[in-house]
């Protein structure tokens, strides 16, 4: 089968091989967990605790105050400590619920479901769905149950499950596809429950060989399931540049990929997806890569929401030689941290820990007009003239440049010979546009 890619993109080095291997476990928290009320885009979750409440595994512990908004459920029985700001990667402080765990995790009644998947009509698939406050999570967070309710659904004609996991290191997709390939195309089966004109697409990098033989292995029967063989570039697990190499149908800013007929979900979505709707389970539980040259024990944990990154550290054998660098996220869009007493949210798929800063050991220089930003650019723009005008703060300019096409993906930066921060200069000014565009 042809390998399906897109235009642009790097070959990073890959550094899977540390954690590949690595069979998935269970990780048990400590004492402390933090819940933060903002674990994906839109409004924060409103908090239906309060301090000294004792709560059980599986309760809500905040709702969704608005249509794009997501509730959060409590993953161990405890205590309610506090509610107060927490840092989270990046720097940022989040109003966070605090819970005392009691070590007994002392479960809410749930509410399986054993019986024939047609017997379930639409709304009530989607409201099992945001009950459980499920998110994209694949980096985005965007609420799952607004994602299956687009304004036309019987438009929606290919539901695509990101299985590319492109970024360096990251491992957790991949034991995901092994481990739970059974439940991975159960969640398929529900979503494509909802749109009835769609088909269903398993986008794997010809990487993954394993992933691609049990994947194809688990579909047989399926017909309106199949496996596509991505070639291995980055950023090929990109929403735009995933839909492009399965589709090529081409989306843009403006645009959502439901208005070409597309709805993305990452592997970790699915599974969930799945476990909301027959195990009646809400989102509690993340699959996290442990990873990097500094790392003692490179490993995959299935942790508890909550949990302290420095525990899934720890748990890995610790560092075997102090780390320059931290990145919580993938090597490429990950963010650096110098602190890894920060919560393991929805959208947290690795720790990172490097032995050497290969960014801040090279300092930026002049750029030369190679043009090697705007060959690997997968949005098609220049990226040194959308920097050049964000770096002069003229708005105008950065957007006549495209420079909202930009996808953050940093393969500008990764490419550049003089080391400018071409990427961490767009998004900035990215950020800026669309505040003016909210106030408008």
């Amino acid at each position: 089968m042809a390998k399906l890619t897109f235009k642009g993109g790097v070959h990073p080095y890959e550094g899977k091989e540390l954690s590949e291997a690595a069979l998935s476990r269970d990780l048990q928290p400590g004492k402390t967990l933090v819940f933060p009320l903002s674990q994906h885009i839109g409004a924060p979750a409103t908090p239906v605790v309060k301090k000294g409440d004792r709560v059980l595994r599986g309760q809500k512990l905040a709702e969704a105050s608005g249509f794009v908004s997501a509730n959060i459920h409590s993953s161990v029985s405890g205590t309610v400590k506090m509610i107060e700001p927490r840092l989270m990667a990046g720097g940022s402080k989040v109003d966070s619920i605090v819970i005392e765990n009691d070590g007994q995790y002392e479960e809410i009644a749930y509410h399986p479901f054993d019986g024939e998947l047609s017997s379930l009509g639409r709304e009530e698939i989607i409201d099992k769905i945001k009950e459980a406050g499920i998110v994209g999570m694949g980096g985005a967070g965007f609420p799952t149950h607004v994602k299956l309710s687009p304004k036309e659904p019987d438009s929606i004609d290919t539901i695509i499950a990101n299985c590319s996991e492109c970024e360096p290191y990251l491992t957790s997709d991949y034991r995901r596809m092994l481990e739970m390939t059974e439940q991975l195309v159960a969640g398929m089966r529900i979503v494509l429950q909802l749109f009835p004109k769609a088909r269903g697409v398993f986008g794997v990098e010809d990487n993954k060989p394993e992933a691609i033989r049990l994947l194809s292995e688990c579909i047989q029967g399926e017909e309106r399931m199949e496996v596509a063989t991505l070639k291995t570039k980055y950023p090929q697990g990109g929403e735009r540049t995933l839909i492009y190499a399965v589709t090529k149908r081409q989306v843009n800013s403006s645009m959502l990929p439901a208005d070409v007929g597309c709805i993305v979900h990452n592997v970790d979505t699915l599974i969930s997806i799945w476990r909301a709707v027959y195990e009646g389970k809400p989102l509690m539980e993340g699959m996290v890569t442990v990873t990097g040259d500094a790392v003692a024990g490179p490993a995959n944990f299935r942790v508890h929401l909550g949990m302290m990154a420095s525990e899934l550290v720890e748990a890995a054998g610790g560092f075997k030689e102090e780390p320059e660098k931290i990145i919580i996220g993938g090597a490429m869009m990950g963010r650096a941290t110098a602190t890894l007493e920060i919560p393991v949210h929805k959208t947290f798929s690795s720790v990172l820990a490097l032995t050497k800063d290969a960014v801040s050991a090279n300092e930026p220089g002049n750029c030369i007009r190679c043009g090697r930003c705007a060959t690997v650019c997968p949005g098609r723009i220049i990226p040194q003239k959308a920097a050049v005008a964000a770096a002069h703060n003229d708005k105008e300019a950065f957007v006549r440049f495209h420079g909202m096409e930009c996808c953050e993906c940093g393969c500008c930066s990764y490419i550049c010979p003089a080391k400018r921060h071409l990427t961490h200069t767009i998004a900035a000014m990215r950020k800026q546009v669309l505040a003016d565009r909210r106030k408008k």
